[in-house]
């Protein structure tokens, strides 16, 4: 997360949207960044909003903070969560195969390896209402740099970080379908910011 006091913005740093990349970019540029621990630099929109922008208006003598973030294509994000665990050697059930993870991810409890949460968890609020001010798509991310160079009147290039491995993320169809019911509300989520009308407009591929 980061926070532009004079400019009265907050990145809210999804997970597995490139937000390591940006946060290196603009860390320099903000006057609050937090990197760790996981919980705080992942801080989710529901809790901004009920916990830190009353603060934070407070202190900014009741000037409201405008929030932006990223949201991906669901199953690509999972395939990310996927490739990350991979490239850490972390423990995937089953056959360690893409299918065992989004299996694990839908078993009731959830599996251990796959308890990643979910995008719209992150981003909506207690009424399931997205709760961020500006979203931008994942896979249109040169539209969220120019609204943050804009805002920051600065000129932004992303380093490349924790770059996963290809691999491979087939899926039965059942499990398609499965996982899809599942993420229903990622999903629908995901096309509303890329509806032209959309008050949340979305914004290649970031690092992550």
């Amino acid at each position: 997360m980061l926070i532009f006091w004079k400019r009265h913005l907050v990145f809210l740093a999804n997970t597995k949207t490139g937000s390591t990349s940006i946060e290196m970019a603009l860390e320099s540029l903000a006057d609050v960044a937090v990197q760790r621990p996981p919980a705080l630099k992942h801080t989710t929109a529901a809790r901004f909003s009920g916990l830190l922008a009353p603060f934070l208006g407070e202190s900014a003598e009741g000037q409201p903070f405008e929030t932006v973030a990223l949201i991906r294509e669901p199953l690509d994000w999972l395939g990310s969560w996927y490739r990350y665990r991979l490239r850490e050697h972390l423990p995937i059930g089953g056959d360690g195969s893409f299918a065992a993870f989004i299996a694990g991810y839908l078993d009731e409890p959830q599996e251990e390896f796959a308890r990643v949460g979910s995008q719209a968890a992150f981003l909506t609020g207690a009424d399931g209402q997205i709760a961020v001010d500006h979203l931008f798509r994942y896979e249109d991310i040169e539209q969220l740099l120019e609204f943050l160079e804009d805002r920051l009147d600065c000129a932004i290039t992303l380093p490349h970080l924790n770059v996963s491995p290809r691999a491979p993320m087939d899926l039965p169809a059942d499990l398609t379908r499965r996982l899809t019911e599942r993420l229903a509300a990622d999903y629908a989520l995901y096309e509303a910011v890329g509806r032209p009308n959309a008050r949340h407009r979305g914004a290649s591929e970031a690092r992550g």
